[in-house]
């Protein structure tokens, strides 16, 4: 059985007392929220699994981490530890190995987000030793996440033993998202999987990895490169997940090489690269061989009509349970977006099909719809909201002189990113060596570049005005303002209301960026929560399904899906403190809420007056009500 630890106190006596002195039909009624509060917040807990997730602990050394090692070690027949949303320091994760010594039938490590706030020198002492203590027990991984740990290349140099070593021989699934590793991280690990495939095939079966992630990591067309060797040489692959990578025609070239040569893959997400026509005609040659695909997802890539209409012709010609096609944002004209819309005609399994943001034009959008809605398919096309007009006369010669100059400059871009990782992996020996305090600031600073992703950008292009996909995606304020006067209607229109999860989702990234200082933002998030929210609970979205979604990504339940809790702020709660007071917010779900807002928590701390604001609302409708 697993174990989920759970920091939450019960309910505290001051609440129960107020409840015992309601009348009997409140009781009752308290007694109902209570048992669906404490049903939704016991996680769902994989067998032979001990939990630690979203805690918030700040294990800085062995006497903090007495508990954890205590339970690892009466744990009989451990089989996965969550470490997820805690921050682990050198010398607790020293005690959390030893414990792990003995743990012969360790399978799943599921560490992403776990050095918040850490030096970068800390982080691989830290791997090292919990890598050493996997090996050491004769664990045999299925699972290692570590995304969301920005360690950038050192980080991958402390798992490099591991994934080296016949810990890995079994390993499924690599998770590695939005760690910074940079060119030079992504060539180590891509050495360091063709040698765990090496070793373990002169010992037995192969290394036969099945999912990889690690979008949002700079990996640039040297590391996709890299990386595309190891997916060639494994074969064995079934999910590829690299968006936002910094890669040009050269490194997707390199990717499809290597695709073809995985004949069980089902979903490949390339979003946010830059394939132009070179990338995206060979990526549609590379798809001809992949029968097993269900997912592409090459939004945001620039593959332009020569692109979409190669694909198209693929995707005409096999791919024959594909579910969904992503090919948004790429500069795609009428013409070659109705060749993708025919090429899908006979799709029995095509669940959604999405080409927004291209350059269609009005009557290019009208085209596709209907010819969509001639077909029976009208309801898989996304929202054409973004679509960005007819080009320009001048937009094919601008194009051409792009393609001219990244093939002009690739080979030395190519010299400089090797060069400048270099000299930052110097610099970090440098920094590890001088004792001074203001070197301790630097490091700082560092973890944050890597956390945001700077450290290892590339020269922004020309920017686009705003739309709601980049809105959704990195939220600011100055881009809901920017989407004008019909932004709540262009967000409905985007998000998928019929989804709770998807829903809540977006009401949070919305009101991510409310400022009460500021009454112009202020009125535009109020505004555009107020239509996403009425549309959903009109349609099909229940309350409490939209509750539970909303809570686990505060962070105060948990979910069997894995899904990765935000990080609180005011905003969050100020906008739900509106959206309760609304009629169109389900007054069922309100005592629900109110619930779950009383219990202390840590995810809250920081919203102290949004918070008790929220929580006098809930209890005053409550009451009402």
């Amino acid at each position: 059985m697993g174990k989920f630890i759970d920091p939450q106190p019960k309910w505290c006596d001051e609440r129960a007392g107020r409840d015992r002195k309601t009348s009997s039909g409140n009781v009752m009624a308290t007694d109902l929220v209570s048992q669906l509060a404490d049903s939704l917040a016991k996680a769902k807990v994989e067998e032979g699994e001990l939990s630690y997730k979203g805690q918030c602990r700040k294990l800085d050394d062995s006497k903090s981490v007495e508990e954890i090692v205590k339970e690892i070690e009466n744990f009989e027949g451990l089989q996965a530890l969550r470490l997820e949303g805690n921050t682990v320091g050198v010398e607790a994760a020293k005690a959390i190995a030893k414990a792990l010594e003995t743990k012969s039938q360790f399978k799943r490590c599921y560490w992403s987000d776990m050095f918040t706030g850490r030096l970068r020198s800390e982080i691989p002492p830290a791997l090292n030793s919990l890598g050493d203590a996997l090996t050491l027990a004769g664990a045999k991984l299925t699972v290692l996440d570590l995304s969301d740990n920005a360690f950038g290349p050192d980080g991958v140099k402390g798992i490099e033993r591991l994934l080296k070593s016949s810990s890995c021989y079994t390993l499924q699934e690599l998770r590695l998202n939005n760690c910074g590793m940079g060119i030079g991280g992504g060539k180590i690990l891509a050495a360091s999987l063709i040698e765990c495939h090496k070793k373990s095939s002169a010992e037995g079966p192969p290394l036969s990895l099945k999912v990889f992630v690690a979008g949002r990591n700079r990996l640039e067309n040297d590391g996709a490169t890299a990386l595309a060797q190891a997916f060639q040489l494994m074969g064995s692959l079934e999910e590829i997940h690299m968006p936002q990578n910094g890669i040009n025609h050269p490194g997707v070239k390199a990717l499809a090489t290597a695709v073809q040569h995985n004949p069980n893959l089902r979903t490949l997400n390339l979003n946010d690269n830059t394939f132009t026509e070179k990338g995206a005609v060979a990526m549609a040659q590379a798809l001809k061989h992949l029968r097993s695909i269900q997912v592409i997802n090459f939004g945001d890539c620039l593959v332009r009509p020569v692109g979409a209409t190669a694909i198209a012709e693929t995707v005409s010609e096999g791919l024959p349970i594909l579910k969904e096609l992503n090919l948004s944002f790429g500069e795609i004209t009428e013409e070659a977006a109705l060749a993708v819309a025919r090429a899908v005609k006979n799709k029995n399994q095509l669940e959604k099909l999405d080409l927004n943001g291209n350059c269609l034009g009005e009557d290019g959008c009208k085209a596709l719809r209907d010819f969509m809605e001639d077909i029976s398919m009208g309801e898989l096309l996304a929202s054409l909201s973004d679509d960005e007009g007819e080009p320009g006369d001048d937009d094919e010669d601008d194009d051409e002189d792009e393609d001219d100059d990244d093939d002009d400059e690739e080979d030395d871009d190519e010299e400089v990113d090797e060069e400048e990782v270099e000299e930052e992996e110097e610099e970090e020996e440098d920094d590890d060596d001088d004792d001074d305090d203001d070197d301790d600031d630097e490091e700082e600073e560092e973890e944050q570049d890597f956390k945001t992703g700077s450290k290892f950008s590339t020269p922004p292009s020309a920017p686009r005005p705003p739309d709601v996909s980049s809105f959704l995606s990195f939220p600011s304020p100055d881009k809901l303002l920017k989407l004008g006067a019909k932004r709540a209607t262009l967000i409905e229109q985007q998000v998928d209301v019929s989804d709770a999860k998807k829903t809540a989702e977006a009401f949070l990234k919305i009101a991510s960026v409310y400022k009460e200082d500021n009454n112009d933002v202020k009125n535009a998030v109020l505004e555009s929560v107020d239509a996403l929210l009425r549309k959903a609970f009109s349609s099909s979205v229940q309350g409490y399904n939209f509750v539970s979604s909303l809570l686990v990504l505060l962070g105060l339940i948990k979910s069997e899906d894995k899904l990765k809790p935000v990080s609180v702020v005011a905003g969050h709660l100020q906008a739900l403190e509106h959206a309760v007071r609304q009629d169109y917010f389900p007054k069922e779900s309100v005592a629900v809420l109110e619930a779950f807002m009383s219990r202390n928590n840590k995810a809250l701390e920081s919203c102290g007056s949004s918070l008790h604001k929220l929580q006098s609302t809930l209890q005053r409708i409550r009451t009402e009500s």
